[in-house]
């Protein structure tokens, strides 16, 4: 696309609609075109915050736009993506990419044939780009990571493993580069209808291994990611933003004050724009997207 601006539209106006919508009325090469949400007066107080229009129809924002940010509930990203899609629009969704495999596999299908960029929203990529570890001179041995937070209304249209562990799932299968030959989980219910703990071990082919937990009953927020190499471990608190390092690999032990690091979530739409407009690598392609979508399911045992 050879033109300096964008035409965007964000559909959805909860908390992270609000947050998406706040990127984009503030980036300089995007036209705001406004902002979808079924709720009318949650959507008309969203439009006025970010000074763009409120939609009643999605089909309608849908049509006026080059690209849109699905920030939805879970449960409709595919749904939206896919009729986005359909219509020529790139798509940026927030993770879980779809609830079901299926609506996965048809929202890259659709993204590879009609040339369109599709962006998923695993924003710790950004955070990880910010320490240096894409650049790690060597492959992870083992990964360790529990990603805890309160109990929340938001997410449990889907189970915790998609809507947290998610995260975790995608940074692993990205360090790794490659998919687990075997993955082993378990998943429970404690206070919605959708998994609400879970855990796993993830096994690859040269015998690496990633071990998760993921809750979303817990008093507070505690993300916790610590990687071992052949040289050494990297430990990484991503709600404080600090980190241990013994691998001698020259991680930026700064990273916090890294703008990858202040602002993940811009970082991702400025991403995503750069690929609409200047042809740029996607951040998180689509594909990636569904391989941690696939694991996900496997460990809540719907795959």
């Amino acid at each position: 696309m050879n033109r300096d601006s964008l035409k965007i539209g964000v559909i959805g106006a909860g908390v992270f609609g609000n947050y998406h919508a706040g990127k984009c009325a503030a980036h300089p090469h995007h036209d705001f075109i406004g902002i979808f949400d079924p709720d009318h007066d949650r959507v008309r107080a969203a439009a006025k915050r970010h000074k763009t229009r409120a939609f009643d129809n999605c089909n309608a924002l849908i049509s006026g736009v080059d690209a849109v940010i699905v920030a939805s509930i879970a449960v409709h990203h595919g749904p939206i993506a896919i009729a986005a899609l359909r219509a020529g629009r790139h798509v940026f969704v927030e993770k879980p990419i779809a609830a079901n495999l299926e609506m996965a596999q048809t929202m890259v299908r659709l993204a590879s044939e009609n040339n369109l960029i599709l962006q998923v929203g695993h924003q710790e990529r950004f955070v990880a780009r910010a320490i240096g570890l894409d650049s790690a001179p060597k492959k992870p041995l083992k990964i360790t990571a529990r990603r805890f937070g309160p109990v929340s209304k938001r997410g449990t249209d889907v189970s915790v493993t998609l809507d947290l562990m998610t995260h975790d799932i995608d940074m692993a299968l990205w360090l790794m580069g490659e998919k687990p030959i075997s993955v082993q989980g378990e998943a429970l219910c404690v206070y919605s209808g959708t998994p609400d703990a879970s855990r796993a071990k993830l096994i690859f082919k040269d015998g690496q291994t990633v071990h998760l937990e993921a809750s979303r009953c817990e008093p507070g927020l505690d993300r916790i990611m610590k990687i071992e190499y052949p040289d050494g471990y990297v430990r990484i608190d991503f709600v404080n933003k600090i980190f241990e390092d013994t691998t001698g690999y020259g991680f930026n032990k700064d990273f916090a004050a890294h703008p990858l690091s202040q602002d993940s979530l811009g970082a991702g739409t400025s991403a995503f724009t750069s690929s609409i407009l200047d042809g740029t690598p996607i951040a998180v392609p689509g594909q990636d997207g569904m391989n941690a979508l696939e694991v996900a399911l496997k460990i809540d045992g719907r795959l």
